[in-house]
């Protein structure tokens, strides 16, 4: 599973001009699903979400995590992550979870973010969304955890 994580002031996302998920600070993470990714691939992620210290502390250091300042989270899925890039000009999905996988996984990585954080805000899998932020920093890190087995 892929976290592209930005540290934000704020972020949102929109579906047909509507607002369905909004966050302050905290963190947008962009969630991609690769083929063999399970329930603990997610739980794993989201421990290091929660856990990654990218926040300032009072020395300026990065050394403060999302648990630690109870910022917002919000999840945007968003199946591109997982595309191989590698050769020619068009991206191959080859690597990725089906989308009924994909879709359940997404799933049960929100709920276990709700379980365990607040506030939590998240994306619509499949949907059209237009996502805005104000990158913090700029911020940007590159999570993995890979798939325990591949199909």
């Amino acid at each position: 599973m892929i976290g592209l994580l930005q540290r934000v002031t704020h972020a949102e996302v929109r579906i047909d001009g509507e607002s369905v998920a909004a966050i302050g600070q905290g963190l947008l993470v962009l969630v991609g699903v690769e083929a063999g990714d399970d329930a603990a691939t997610g739980r794993r992620l989201l421990e290091r979400l929660l856990g990654y210290r990218v926040f300032a502390d009072d020395a300026g250091r990065m050394n403060r995590s999302l648990a630690d300042t109870g910022g917002g989270l919000l999840l945007v899925p968003q199946f591109t992550l997982v595309a191989d890039t590698r050769k020619g000009s068009r991206p191959g999905f080859s690597g990725g979870a089906d989308p009924a996988e994909a879709q359940s996984r997404f799933v049960d990585l929100e709920a276990a973010a709700r379980e365990c954080h607040s506030p939590v805000a998240a994306g619509v899998f499949g949907a059209d969304m237009q996502v805005s932020l104000c990158n913090d920093g700029p911020v940007t890190f590159w999570l993995t955890v890979p798939p325990r087995s591949r199909p």
